[in-house]
């Protein structure tokens, strides 16, 4: 658990939460067998579909036969992000040191500063649905109220970071290629270090790309794995916490325990989707237990009443997610920007 973990547990200590959750501790412990079993039914295809997708290139099969393999590779490589992530959580493996090597080497894979992204996700975990806490690790989120009070520029800015093209295509791109590649304002040395590992590690593989199978080949194959995945990983990251109803308020009524049960998604997924993304769609037992290890969410799931809510989000109400924009702090819900305008209208009007 990070630093900023910690501090949220002492924020909302496990006294004044019911005693079921105490009893979560015990899906904490780690397996050395379920994390290599991972490991290996993870990392073996998702090498083995790179070689593929280089061989097509190498025998000049039509480029579409390599972007077809990139699908699985990329869904392989959001798998491999939740266990970069459970390492940043302190829950993939017990031992710390083998933990941390784990995180780092994924973190290449993932084009994610272990050390810089560990802090990020645990201000998140710290601060997740408190809106005098955004900004940090999170998907930008305005009111209704600073979006109305905003000047026609912030909200044009707004509007345009919220679209599903920016938000989904080139986002995503943009984040794992080159926002990472650079650390963010305040890092200490750790987040530095880490930062400068990634950049260097990856510099020295696409010169030895250059000098082998070509730095166009090496391009053709990775950017798409990495389009695709991010475009998957950022959407779970974004329905996680954007779906209708959801939780937010201020620091004085905010609660850890609203916060994860009210305003972290049961996204329940398709069964090959749910393996894909590694049981993140549990994000509810996740935000109330960030220790617990992605391979136990699904039996705490199943052996915790109190977590099997009534109305979990499906696959398909989900995707009405990507149209709400802003949080309406009188209504408690989140708006679309249609309904937005309708109620600038009024009050104009009035």
């Amino acid at each position: 658990m990070s630093d900023i973990d910690e501090g949220a547990a002492q924020k909302n200590p496990a006294s004044s939460k019911p005693a079921w959750v105490a009893g979560l501790k015990k899906y904490e412990k780690p397996s050395w067998r379920k994390a290599t079993w991972q490991l290996i039914n993870t990392l073996i295809p998702y090498f083995g579909l790179l070689v593929l997708m280089y061989l097509t290139m190498k025998w000049r099969l039509p480029y579409a036969v390599t972007l077809l393999l990139a699908i699985p590779a990329s869904a392989l490589l959001v798998r491999i992000f939740i266990f970069f992530h459970d390492c940043t959580h302190g829950s993939f493996v017990a031992n710390q040191a083998a933990r941390d090597m784990i995180g780092r080497i994924l973190g290449l894979l993932v084009f994610t500063p272990y050390a810089d992204w560990r802090h990020a996700h645990g201000v998140h975990h710290s601060t997740s649905g408190n809106l005098d806490r955004r900004g940090v690790g999170d998907v930008w989120t305005m009111t209704a109220e600073e979006y109305s009070a905003s000047s026609p520029l912030r909200r044009l800015g707004y509007r345009l970071f919220r679209n599903p093209f920016v938000m989904f295509g080139i986002g995503p791109i943009y984040t794992f290629v080159i926002g990472h590649r650079f650390p963010p304002r305040g890092s200490n040395r750790k987040q530095l270090t880490s930062v400068l590992l990634v950049d260097v590690v990856l510099a020295v593989i696409l010169v030895t790309a250059a000098l082998t199978i070509g730095l166009r080949t090496y391009l053709l194959i990775q950017m798409p794995i990495m389009f695709i995945g991010g475009a998957g990983g950022v959407w779970l990251f974004y329905v996680q916490h954007q779906f209708d109803p959801s939780y937010w308020a201020r620091t004085e009524d905010w609660g850890s325990m609203e916060a994860a049960l009210q305003g972290a998604s049961y996204y329940k997924l398709p069964p090959l989707l749910q393996w894909i993304s590694g049981n993140i769609g549990l994000h509810h037992i996740h935000h109330l237990r960030p220790r617990i290890p992605n391979y136990n969410l699904q039996q705490c799931l199943n052996e915790t009443p109190e977590l099997q809510l009534r109305d979990p989000l499906l696959l398909g109400r989900s995707l009405r997610s990507v149209h709400l924009k802003l949080w309406d702090e009188k209504q408690k819900l989140l708006l679309t920007f249609r309904q937005m305008a309708r109620q600038l209208r009024r009050s104009t009007a009035v």
